[in-house]
């Protein structure tokens, strides 16, 4: 059962190979390196892991509610609206289940929507350990039972597509569909992005290498670098999230994700041969990751969709909400009218 819910009314083209996709998201990465100084904002404010954690200001989202359910490791903070069958919303590194804002009262028109805090991150609770991703997906998993839903929809942007896949790939009866947004999988093409962007290298560093690197001050200036993978950089919230990982505990959390990523990728390899069988969606923005999505999937899984955003970098559903959640109501099985042309791929 829920440890607590209270109601949320506060404010708020072409398919490309994976290789050719990281050569694009290079090119944006050298300019990007270039600029970023002049675009960050310091965030300020640690607080210690055993406080409250405040809820980040939303759009408002007439009939969600959030709350905290318990699993193992600690609680797992949600925000849940609308009715119908369950979609589970998970969101990357380094944001918070708010990315998901613009896009969660279209979806929950005809679908029950959760959207999850992974743990360590946002108000959820942070666990001493097991931030690989077969460990989350299964305290994800357990999270979505004591809310009373055995079956789901999943879909996942970045770090939240790596803990879909062995959600997807360990309980394939309780998942119909999962739409993996923005990022290669761990061991199937991943890898080949790391000598692109120092983030990755510097967060999977041992601790306290980065720990004692980044502190307040430079949270905005080092996210902002992040944010700036964007196509539309003023469509995301940035200061929501430096408020979020404003939090030392927070940075730790989200550094854990990533020095996990070697372990994830041995287990992916070593469980390759129990593939997806039921339908994947691979989507990548225009302008980052394009049709790689798809084609590092299709290594393991048998129906995969491939989707590429119009007008959207890395962060799709703050770049374009509107495309993605036409893109998921038609993929999730809603009943509509027969999708326009940019469309068809995301049809059931």
């Amino acid at each position: 059962m829920p440890l607590d819910e209270t109601a949320v009314s506060v404010r708020e083209g072409k398919r490309r190979p994976l290789r050719t996709a990281a050569g694009a998201f290079a090119a944006l990465l050298a300019v990007l390196l270039a600029t970023t100084a002049t675009t960050a904002t310091a965030a300020t404010g640690a607080r210690s892991p055993e406080r409250p954690v405040v809820e980040e200001p939303v759009s408002s989202l007439p009939g969600f509610r959030h709350g905290k359910v318990a699993v193992d490791g600690g609680a797992v903070h949600y925000v849940r609206g609308g009715s119908g069958p369950a979609v589970l919303l998970l969101h990357g590194w380094p944001q918070t289940w708010a990315m998901w804002r613009d896009v969660m009262p279209a979806l929950a028109r005809e679908h029950t929507v959760i959207a999850m805090d992974l743990p360590g991150l946002g108000a959820s609770g942070i666990p001493a350990g097991g931030y690989d991703k077969v460990t989350t997906a299964h305290r994800i998993r357990q999270a979505v039972n004591r809310l009373g839903f055995r079956q789901v929809g999943i879909v996942g942007h970045d770090v939240g597509a790596l803990v879909a896949y062995p959600y997807a790939r360990d309980f394939p009866a309780e998942v119909t569909r999962v739409a993996m947004l923005e990022t290669p999988l761990s061991g199937f093409g991943l890898e080949e992005l790391y000598g692109l962007s120092w983030h990755f290298r510097f967060n999977s560093s041992p601790s306290p290498i980065p720990e004692q690197i980044m502190d307040n001050d430079e949270v905005g200036t080092y996210l902002g670098m992040i944010f700036d993978f964007s196509h539309r950089r003023e469509a995301v919230d940035r200061e929501t999230y430096f408020r979020a990982y404003a939090d030392p505990a927070r940075r730790t959390a989200g550094y854990e994700y990533y020095r996990a990523f070697a372990a994830d990728a041995e287990n992916n390899k070593a469980n390759a041969s129990r593939r997806l069988a039921m339908p994947v969606l691979g989507m990548g923005g225009q302008y980052a990751f394009g049709s790689g999505v798809a084609e590092s999937f299709r290594q393991v899984a048998d129906d995969v969709r491939t989707v590429v955003v119009p007008e959207s970098g890395h962060f799709i559903p703050e770049e374009n909400p509107s495309f993605l959640a036409g893109c998921l109501n038609f993929f999730l099985g809603a009943q509509r009218p027969a999708p326009s042309p940019e469309l068809t791929a995301c049809a059931p």
